[in-house]
């Protein structure tokens, strides 16, 4: 039973929540839809911290997407073997997390001990980067240290087969049982931080400026006195 509310109603409860979050602050709260930018207190950690987490984050989202879900033998048929995707998602996946981990190692240490921008930080903003950055570290961990520490346990045949189950409806909480500790804590503090997206400032990341590129030129007209 305990295994069936873990790996089943919580997850698809913090699914409900960041569907329905963000469609109600959407509609009743676009006022206070921003990332609260604290770069005129302070700028150069933020630069370095920003950059790298970003830089980072972006490959790791494509790897959690190709690695959870699309299945091992549709890879094969593409001609990515095992020991090819092997090399990827642990050396490749390794790289970009540590360079995630830093970044984010960067913004939370700039968050917590910078005390301008401490006190512009709400109590949401300092727990998504504590948060982000324990995602980050046990993602770290388990593709670097529990991968090796038991090189024959395959994610893609317990994590990613029951995590395309829970998309296809038909989830199924035995996959998850014998999966390693740090890769359960990864995948549930995963769909914490979804739970928690719509109501902190994450919700910037779905205000792309994708319409800047193509906008009007600005002009500036001095006027004469």
């Amino acid at each position: 039973m305990l295994d069936q509310f873990i790996w089943v109603i919580f997850p698809y409860a913090c699914i409900a929540i960041f569907i329905i979050g963000h469609l109600f602050r959407f509609k009743y709260d676009q006022f206070s839809w921003t990332a609260k930018s604290s770069e005129f207190i302070e700028k150069k950690s933020l630069m370095w911290g920003s950059l790298l987490f970003h830089l980072g984050i972006i490959p790791v989202i494509l790897g959690h997407v190709v690695g959870l879900g699309i299945p091992a033998n549709w890879l094969r048929a593409i001609g990515v073997s095992d020991h090819l995707y092997h090399i990827g998602a642990v050396y490749v996946g390794s790289i970009f997390g540590i360079v995630t981990l830093i970044g984010m190692l960067l913004l939370t240490a700039r968050r917590i001990t910078n005390e301008n921008v401490r006190k512009l930080s709400s109590l949401s903003d300092i727990l998504v980067n504590i948060l982000l950055l324990f995602i980050v570290f046990i993602g770290c961990y388990s593709t670097i240290v529990t991968n090796a520490s038991l090189p024959h346990f395959d994610y893609r045949q317990t994590i990613s087969v029951w995590f395309r189950g829970l998309l296809a409806l038909r989830p199924e909480a035995s996959y998850m049982i014998d999966v390693p500790w740090a890769f359960k804590l990864h995948v549930l503090t995963g769909f914490l931080i979804f739970a928690l997206w719509p109501f902190t400032r994450l919700v910037h990341v779905w205000s792309v400026p994708v319409n800047y590129v193509g906008r009007s030129h600005i002009l500036y007209r001095k006027h004469k006195v």
